[in-house]
This record gives C-alpha cells, sequence and structure tokens, in this order.
C-alpha cells in the first residue's frame, strides 16, 4: 500500500530542490569564473614578446598604471588587473621611472618586476665626427666606459650584428653614425652600442636615401669611403658637395685623388708626421691615394650625415685640384698650373 503524501510539504520540497540545484549551480558558476580568472592573470598575451620600456609616471595609481599596461598590449584586460590586486592587497606597488618588461610576462610577473628598481636615467654619449674606431674605442675606454679593444673587437666582425643593409665583410668602418646617443650610466654594452649606430645610419641614410643611392649609380660602399674623406678634407659642411664633385672628377677618370688623409688613417697617432711621411712615400701602402688610383680599402672615420649626403649628392664642376690656405679656406682650381699658382699664391706645400 503506498503511503500517503503529505501535499503541505510538497512546495517546500520542491523549493528545497530547486535552491540545492541553484547552490550546485553557484559554486560550478564561481569555480567556473576563478579558473577563468586563474588561467588569464597566469596566461601572458604573448610568450614569445620581447623585451620593451615601459615608463610608470610619477603619482600614477594602480588603476591607470594597469590601463596603460592594457593600452601598450602587454595585458589582456585592465579589470582584471583591477581584481588580481584586490585579491592580493599586499602586492607591492609598482616604481615611478622606465622598467624593461615584455607580453610574455603575466600579471604576478609584472608587478614584481614593475616593482623593482626603474632603470636608470640615461646619460648622453657623443660618438664624435670623423673618428676612427681606434679613435672611438680609445675615448670610451679613456672614460672607463668600456675595457681597450672592445669597440675595436666588436666594429671588426660584422656577423654579430643585425644590419639592413649591404655592409663590408671585415669592418663597419664608416657605417657608424656619429651622434650623441642617450646610455645607461655606467659600463657600456658594446654590442647594443654599435647596433643602434648601425640603426641609426639605416635610419637617418640609408632608408630615406635608398632610391637616390640606387639611381647615383655608385655602391654604398663607395659613398661611404667618399663621405670619410669629406669629413676630414673640408671643415665647411656647404663645401663638401663641390669637393665631392672633384673626388668624383678623378675617380672617374682614375685620376689618383692625392688626399692625404687617407695616408694617416693607420696611423696610431693621426699627426705623427715622421709615420706620415713615410707612409706618403710607401708605395705598397693601400691607403696610399697619392701613388695608387681608385678609394681606399675601407673608409678613414665615421662620416656626419652632411658629409653623406654630400657624397650622395656632389655639386659637378670643371674643377679637379683644391687646397686650403692657413685660414681653412678652401681655392679650387681646373688645372694643375692653376694648383700650383694657388700653392705659391697661398704659400701651401
Amino acid at each position: 500500500m503506498t503511503p500517503a503524501v503529505d501535499r503541505e510539504n510538497v512546495p517546500l520540497m520542491r523549493l528545497g530542490r530547486i535552491l540545492a540545484v541553484l547552490f550546485v549551480l553557484g559554486i560550478l558558476g564561481l569555480g567556473g569564473a576563478y579558473a577563468y580568472y586563474d588561467k588569464a592573470v597566469t596566461t601572458p598575451v604573448d610568450a614569445s614578446a620581447k623585451k620593451v620600456e615601459f615608463e610608470v609616471k610619477k603619482g600614477a595609481t594602480l588603476n591607470s598604471v594597469g590601463k596603460q599596461l592594457e593600452a601598450e598590449g602587454l595585458i589582456a584586460s585592465a579589470t582584471l588587473w583591477r581584481v588580481y590586486l584586490k585579491l592580493h592587497a599586499t602586492a607591492p606597488s609598482p616604481k615611478a621611472g622606465r622598467h624593461e618588461v615584455s607580453a610574455s610576462m603575466n600579471v604576478p610577473e609584472l608587478i614584481e618586476t614593475l616593482a623593482g628598481a626603474p632603470i636608470p636615467d640615461d646619460v648622453p654619449l657623443t660618438m664624435v665626427e670623423g673618428w676612427r674606431l681606434v679613435d672611438a674605442d680609445a675615448a670610451l675606454a679613456e672614460k672607463g666606459l668600456i675595457e681597450a679593444g672592445a669597440y675595436i673587437e666588436a666594429a671588426s666582425d660584422p656577423s654579430r650584428f643585425t644590419i639592413p643593409f649591404p655592409a663590408p665583410p671585415g669592418t663597419l668602418e664608416g657605417y657608424l653614425l656619429p651622434e650623441t646617443y642617450a646610455v645607461p650610466p655606467g659600463k657600456l654594452d658594446v654590442d647594443k652600442l654599435i647596433q643602434r649606430q648601425i640603426g641609426a645610419f639605416h635610419r637617418r641614410f640609408v632608408k630615406p636615401h635608398a632610391a637616390e643611392i640606387e639611381k647615383s649609380g655608385r655602391t654604398l660602399d663607395d659613398i661611404v669611403k667618399v663621405a670619410s674623406l669629406l669629413e676630414r678634407e673640408e671643415p665647411n659642411p656647404e663645401t663638401r658637395p663641390k669637393v665631392a664633385g672633384v673626388m668624383y672628377n678623378r675617380l672617374d677618370s682614375n685620376t689618383p685623388l692625392g688626399i692625404d688623409a687617407t695616408s694617416r688613417y693607420t696611423l696610431e697617432n693621426w699627426n705623427e708626421r715622421k709615420p706620415f711621411l713615410a707612409k706618403l712615400r710607401d708605395p705598397n701602402d693601400p691607403y696610399n691615394t697619392r701613388l695608387k688610383s681608385g678609394l681606399p680599402p675601407t673608409a678613414i672615420g665615421a662620416a656626419s650625415l652632411p658629409s653623406l649626403l654630400a657624397a650622395l649628392r656632389p655639386e659637378p664642376s670643371k674643377y679637379w685640384y683644391y687646397l686650403h690656405d692657413s685660414k681653412r679656406r678652401i681655392h679650387f682650381a681646373r688645372t694643375a698650373e692653376e694648383h700650383e699658382a694657388n700653392r705659391k699664391k697661398y704659400n701651401v706645400w
């Protein structure tokens, strides 16, 4: 015999079952939400991303940092950033300044990194126009920024660097743009400095003038060599295109350039007179442009942008000679006779 059902308790029983189901669903929902949250904050946006600089502004709030991280693609959501910080009240606060971070870091790793010591403020480093690799190395070593020889060694092995233009295999002489770079204080990372110089050379000269370089009919290497000669030969940037025209007149006719600066290039001290005079008489010196036609084997120093542009845009003329007087003023000549007359007139020998 079936027991009688207490009809008055049926609604209560149904309500209990419904509440029990809702409770279970709530637990499952919370568990699912937490699983999503946990995966989101522990999974980086891009596991293969490289490091970038991220600056925490002075007075920035944690919420504003999260928005900035999201805007720069370093985290997936500023909301999850805020949730993480609410659940981890003891998380350290970011420190104002520049930090090296990456989209390959998850939220906890980013917070830990941003709470660490920021990158020291950069200091200016001027690489001087006309410097040879040996000059740059000596100057950097004298300041205690590198070990002596480190700059020359690195710049003599182009395979160590990413070079987006054709460059000679044995040296980067002439391809490292001389300008003022902002660098971290203390010892220099030589490879990073040279890579930045390569990048500056490409960004400021090769890339914007690529079509003009190709149209010139001259190789990039020839242009770089001529630019390095101009840097040493003519102190006035406005006159360099005219001097370049003289150089190309001689080069195109296979006439020796007769530029003494090339014979100084391999000297330990640029201004050593006795070794220099010996170089001028040495027919076996590949840098002797008095006795040999054509350009020297390499550039003879770091050319500035004005010199590079002058080598790219020579001013055509009928001049084949030039000299500087005692006040460094330049005088051009069309013939050897005119040039000799200028020598006598300005007492230049």
